[in-house]
């Protein structure tokens, strides 16, 4: 298939990018390379251009004959959408619409969309379901929860076809250490604890050590990248026209920071500086998935599902890659979700 991925020089969206085409698929990569990196994607398939730029997504579908979008580009960060909701708003639901209207101008009627459980209230019942109310607490998880409903409001009235996949937390890197997690401004807990371990940064700041724990620290449910390409491939193939799906991706097991944090020092095979600090707002005690649906519809079955399998990966990125795909810093603040 002929898949166009914005956001594909981002994270996610470059591991999915990367799986597509081991797989036979035609994939192209088209970002503005404000939080992505060029080095991420392979030669020849980065379109550089933004998502609000209707005429160059209207070029890129025509001239590589696209079949299906996967919607990758966003913003996405808790505590950056409480300080500036308008760029939020803006780049994830006028963003997205952009995104549509270019499919529907140049007839493309399937979507895989890059969601979040942020969409979901944090203080529920865990495991978290497709069926636990969606109720955000933050801009991140509004805008994210606008674009579904924008999205589930074109598949109906327009003919498309629609996956929102809501990811829990994201992590690991490519098994043979060639790619991995890498931003100017690094808020994932993984790799600012592997920075300590390399040597960029002095020391681990963990947010709070008073939540309703077995430790105290928050828990959050870890999926590798992998596994995310994985399901993003199986849930293309299953869009038809008119068909709405909607799957959490989590592993299903919880992790505390500082159960993160030990699985790192035991795969780098030593003890990694870090200070406790005051709790941020935003920050739920426990986010954790249930990933049954997925893996009953669509077979999916993820192959890490272990944290100390995902740290393994991206310990090899850090390894090969201390400095990333360039010379930028981290800077202090961190984020331990």
């Amino acid at each position: 298939m002929n898949l166009l991925l914005t956001g594909g020089a981002g994270y996610v969206g470059s591991a999915c990018l990367r799986w597509l085409l081991q797989r036979g698929h035609n994939a192209i990569a088209y970002d503005n390379l404000s939080t992505g990196n060029a080095q991420a994607v392979p030669a020849h398939r980065l379109i550089q251009g933004d998502i609000a730029d209707g005429d160059a997504l209207r070029k890129a579908m025509r001239d590589h004959e696209i079949d299906a979008v996967m919607h990758f580009a966003a913003l996405a960060s808790v505590p950056d959408s409480i300080d500036d909701p308008e760029s939020y708003y803006r780049v994830n639901i006028e963003g997205t619409k952009c995104v549509l209207d270019a499919m529907r101008d140049t007839n493309v009627s399937r979507i895989v969309f890059s969601s979040t459980a942020a969409t979901y209230g944090f203080h529920t019942e865990m495991p978290l379901t497709e069926d636990t109310p969606q109720t955000p607490q933050v801009p991140y998880g509004s805008t994210k929860l606008a674009a579904e409903w924008l999205i589930k409001d074109y598949a109906r009235a327009y003919g498309m076809g629609c996956a929102l996949l809501r990811y829990f937390n994201a992590a690991g890197a490519d098994a043979d250490g060639l790619h991995g997690e890498c931003r100017s401004h690094e808020s994932h807990l993984i790799p600012l604890t592997l920075a300590v371990a390399v040597g960029r940064r002095e020391k681990l700041l963990i947010y709070g050590n008073d939540y309703d724990t077995r430790d105290g620290t928050c828990v959050r449910d870890y999926v590798h990248v992998a596994d995310l390409a994985q399901a993003h491939e199986l849930a293309m193939h299953k869009l038809d026209p008119g068909t709405t799906l909607a799957y959490n991706l989590g592993c299903g097991e919880g992790t505390t920071v500082l159960e993160v944090l030990r699985a790192c020092e035991a795969v780098v095979g030593r003890p990694i500086a870090h200070e406790f600090v005051d709790r941020r707002p935003g920050d739920p005690d426990v986010l954790v998935a249930s990933p049954d649906t997925i893996m009953k519809e669509l077979n999916w079955t993820p192959q890490f599902v272990s944290i100390n399998s995902i740290v393994e990966t991206a310990w090899r990125w850090h390894q090969s890659h201390p400095d990333g795909y360039s010379t930028s810093t981290i800077p202090a603040e961190a984020e331990n979700r």
